[in-house]
């Protein structure tokens, strides 16, 4: 059922224009800055790296803690590095070089594999504020704002990809009436999501089954999708197509689903 919100992709693009005009040249595909990973792992940032590289970005940029530069220096040898803390994570001295590499790019892509840290979850909350570029949230990246979702929100220039359970604790500290739940159909998924971007400003992405739903400034799309891990390819992908449109996020992200399948 479509309504006069809420459309669906099949197998053809719906906004075959953003296909059809993709940049020719390296130098014209956009620049990505992908920002995650700590001490115990990085999968998160490596598999956003491979991603935006085979989904057509033209440089794409990677930050990791500096406490994992002698293990990732074999699989991500031009990797950047900013100050970790004692526990891994990004310390609150990582904020500067983060802004710098931010404000090099046309988009930056909190990727995940962050750990859970309190200085961290500092640092982030001031990055988002201070940064007004093109910013995509994905992975436990969105779990540092579950508690204060306006933070993300409500920033213009902003793509949310999060799971269902994490737009379900996103909703209960927003105040938005329809609570999200699992055994919602399609139907009650659509309206809530088109509810929710009706008041803020970011757009939004999540998966209900096997398909993903994405939701900006009242409109909804929904589009068959199983690749895994959804989360941080959907999202890195969709930065890549989002930064070489950057007035058409909803398109682009509709539009980045098709060039995956």
């Amino acid at each position: 059922m479509e309504t006069s919100y809420w459309r669906k992709q099949g197998s053809e693009p719906l906004f075959p224009d953003i296909l059809w005009s993709r940049p020719e040249s390296k130098s014209g595909s956009g620049k990505l800055a992908i920002i995650g990973g700590h001490g115990y792992g990085f999968g998160a940032p490596g598999i956003a790296w491979q991603t935006a590289l085979s989904s057509g970005a033209g440089v794409v940029r990677v930050m990791l803690p500096d406490v994992v530069k002698k293990t990732v220096k074999y699989v991500l040898p031009d990797a950047d590095f900013a100050p970790s803390n004692p526990s891994g994570s990004f310390s609150k001295k990582a904020l500067a070089e983060i802004l710098n590499l931010a404000s090099w790019s046309d988009c930056t892509m909190l990727a995940g594999d962050l750990g859970r840290n309190s200085e961290t979850a500092v640092m982030l909350e001031e990055f988002v504020q201070k940064y007004s570029g093109l910013l995509t949230v994905t992975h436990d990246a969105a779990d540092y704002f579950k508690t204060t979702p306006r933070l993300i929100l409500d920033r213009e220039d902003t793509l949310v990809a999060v799971s269902l359970a994490q737009l379900q604790k996103m909703f209960i500290n927003y105040p938005i009436i329809t609570p999200i739940t699992y055994s919602m159909t399609e139907l009650q998924l659509a309206e809530a999501l088109r509810d929710l971007t009706a008041k803020v400003k970011a757009c939004v992405t999540t998966k209900h089954n096997e398909t993903i739903f994405i939701a900006s400034e009242g409109k909804v799309v929904s589009s068959e999708f199983s690749d895994m891990p959804w989360r941080v390819k959907t999202a890195s992908r969709a930065s890549v197509f989002w930064m070489q449109n950057p007035n058409k996020n909803l398109e682009a992200v509709v539009s980045s689903l098709i060039e995956s399948k």
